[in-house]
């Protein structure tokens, strides 16, 4: 059985850092000619734009055709039963385009996603955030890492005493409900900034925010990649009822209520 540590990691985070930014470049050319953006709605309501789809094509074609070769699972492309899922010792998890209200808001507060998952858990991934020009990614056991065009610069997570005053509590800007309100509430004097996509976790990453609550429905392909950034930098993913770290690759492709933290 093929372990993580046998897989060329350096070699496969040039590809994806290539890939992911061709991905970036493309949403780009689509996102300044909003004509071209062929908005339709899905089954649950969500927007997909002819940005999504093309991403997603593009990142699905190079995986497929990387030397290591795993299943992907990605949001825009049909998904293998869980019959078949659940024998995958690894798969990939990709957005092409985390924050299409963002994207079609105009806000700028949108990634790409592509995790690596090994076993359930998130052991490798890459987030570009095409407006800024951002790049982080993050390897099991070797940190986590940014580049806005000055080199590689490490990220740690802040420190987080739920007991303090003022802490910074990031939420999502498109899906702020009463449940979250109410789990906000039982911080002293908490400040309140709302972001999009997976902004939310890149900012406790790089130490600008200490919590996120996400007391509402995501996918695995929404937070897989930012959740191993986060990991790596110091900080957690817990599930909101059982207070464990969020799995992947499971039957049912939602995630549970989760809250991500700094370090504790």
């Amino acid at each position: 059985m093929l372990e993580m540590s046998s897989i060329p990691t350096q070699s496969l985070l040039e590809v994806l850092h290539r890939t992911i930014r061709q991905a970036g470049q493309l949403i780009m050319d689509i996102y300044q000619q909003s004509e071209k953006w062929e908005i339709e709605t899905k089954s649950d309501e969500s927007p997909l734009t002819r940005a999504d789809r093309e991403a997603n094509q593009l990142i699905c074609a190079v995986l497929r055709q990387l030397e290591f070769q795993a299943p992907i699972i990605a949001e825009e492309s049909k998904k293998a039963p869980w019959a078949q899922r659940r024998q995958w010792e690894y798969c990939w998890l990709v957005d092409p385009l985390d924050g299409t209200k963002e994207f079609i808001k105009r806000n700028g507060e949108f990634t790409v996603n592509i995790a690596l998952v090994h076993r359930g858990r998130s052991v490798l991934g890459v987030v570009y955030a095409p407006v800024l020009d951002e790049l982080y990614w993050a390897v099991q056991g070797q940190g986590a890492w940014m580049d806005a065009g000055q080199g590689p610069i490490s990220l740690q997570a802040p420190l987080v005493d739920r007991h303090k005053k003022g802490l910074h509590i990031v939420c999502s800007r498109s899906h702020l409900n009463e449940q979250t309100l109410a789990f906000v509430r039982q911080f002293d004097e908490p400040v309140i900034i709302s972001r999009g996509s997976a902004f939310k976790f890149l900012m406790i990453a790089r130490g600008e925010a200490h919590v996120y609550p996400r007391l509402g429905p995501t996918m695995e392909w929404d937070t897989a990649a930012a959740h191993i950034i986060l990991e790596e930098a110091g900080g957690q993913v817990l599930a909101y009822d059982t207070g464990q770290s969020l799995q992947y690759n499971k039957q049912d492709l939602h995630n549970p209520w989760f809250v991500a933290w700094g370090r504790r």
